[in-house]
């Protein structure tokens, strides 16, 4: 006679069937939504949106420019590698294949070849989709692409998964340019996205983060007798203008902490300007309780950004922040992909990191934190321009939502940690 199996054994069985039918349902939800979103968005193209002119603010011994327009950026970024005598320092993201891309290839080329010590760092997973023959560089120039995969043999060493999402340019000693900007024809014209310029000591700390992940990878790329990229550096330091990385290699997350301590700070007001918000609890915690004690909190966003899981994942998080009294703006018909954020009129950041799990616990990142009441002023006049291309989003609105919708919330919210 046959033994019957042990209820444990059942109810193990049952469980296991329930996660992989969760699991494939998020899978075929999140794919249906990205390809009916790439379906919608065919042939479609933003329209334009206000922006305010670059605008330059002294800060200690320095000066920072802030660009909200991807045309201004790129002109004086193309500006300063025309000018440079003797190093460039250039990485990025994402590198379209372009009209864009082909110009600023073509400027560091133009001046490795007049003698420039020219360094190019890009993030291979991502631009995986341009040409080839675009990543192939002259011999004059050095080129690291930072690897698709990164961890060889270590399969678990989790420090090795990050990507390279910063976006630095650093010529010779003099200005250094950071923040959300790609490069490519589309963030030209139409993204709405924050970059900054910075002259005086705090160039100094963006040519030791680009040096610093030039040496911890070089190896993957240049053979072992390569010399390390050595900077003779001051060691100055700039009070007002601090530069924060995320470095996963060595399990360094500064930046989210950095958001923490100045909203736990907070007094005033609270202006955050994101791309894709998919924040922790203990992030929207502080944000809540922030506002329940009287700051004026603010979450401006895109109303459709160009990752619609990640925007879906986001809007779980809303019904308590607005219930907290935090205010959402959702920026109007184009992306808006800056990474900002000012406090109580006298503390701002500007740089890579979005408020997720991705970009505050995995990738490499590098925000500026600035401390000086007149760049505080300069990014809350960014902040009114947006507001003016936005609509709120009001609590009675957002509970009359629709049943799909919140059935599509709550498939999708298990996704949150991985995002």
């Amino acid at each position: 006679m046959p033994r019957s199996r042990p209820l444990s054994d059942d109810l193990f069985s049952l469980v296991r069937r329930i996660l992989l039918a969760t699991l494939g349902l998020q899978v075929v939800l999140a794919a249906s939504l990205t390809l009916v979103d790439s379906y919608r968005r065919r042939n479609k193209k933003p329209k334009p949106f206000p922006a305010t002119s670059p605008t330059t603010v002294t800060v200690g011994d320095g000066e920072v420019t802030t660009y909200t327009y991807g045309q201004d950026l790129y002109d004086d970024m193309l500006a300063a590698i025309a000018g440079a005598r003797r190093q460039i320092l250039l990485e990025t993201y994402i590198w379209k294949g372009d009209e864009v891309g082909e110009r600023f290839k073509r400027a560091i080329t133009e001046a490795a070849e007049r003698g420039v010590d020219v360094y190019v760092i890009y993030d291979a997973f991502a631009n995986l989709v341009v040409d080839p023959r675009f990543k192939r560089f002259a011999d004059s120039v050095k080129v690291l692409p930072y690897p698709v995969y990164n961890a060889g043999w270590r399969f678990f060493d989790l420090r090795r998964y990050g990507r390279d999402h910063r976006k630095i340019l650093v010529v010779d000693d003099e200005v250094g340019f950071v923040g959300g900007y790609n490069i490519g024809a589309a963030y030209a014209t139409e993204w709405r996205d924050t970059h900054c310029r910075v002259t005086g000591p705090g160039v100094w700390d963006l040519k030791r983060a680009f040096a610093d992940f030039w040496n911890l990878h070089r190896r993957k790329r240049f053979r072992a007798s390569e010399r390390p990229l050595l900077l003779e550096t001051s060691s100055m330091w700039e009070s007002r203008i601090r530069v924060h990385r995320n470095v996963p290699r060595l399990w360094m997350f500064p930046i989210r902490s950095m958001y923490l301590e100045a909203i736990n700070r907070a007094t005033d007001n609270i202006w955050l300007t994101h791309a894709y918000f998919i924040p922790d609890q203990d992030f929207v915690d502080s944000l809540c309780g922030a506002a329940q004690r009287g700051v004026d909190v603010r979450l401006l966003l895109p109303r459709k950004s160009n990752h619609i899981v990640a925007d879906w994942i986001s809007r779980g998080y809303f019904s308590e922040m607005l219930e907290a009294g935090v205010r959402i703006f959702r920026f109007r018909d184009a992306m808006v992909h800056a990474k900002t954020a000012t406090i109580d009129g006298s503390w701002s950041t500007i740089g890579t990191a979005n408020v997720d799990r991705l970009s505050m616990q995995g990738n490499y990142e590098i925000n500026l934190e600035m401390i000086d009441t007149g760049m505080a002023e300069a990014m809350e006049r960014i902040y009114a321009t947006d507001l003016s291309n936005c609509a709120e989003l009001t609590r009675d609105e957002w509970e009359s939502r629709d049943v799909y919708r919140r059935f599509t919330e709550a498939v999708l919210r298990p996704l949150r940690p991985l995002l």
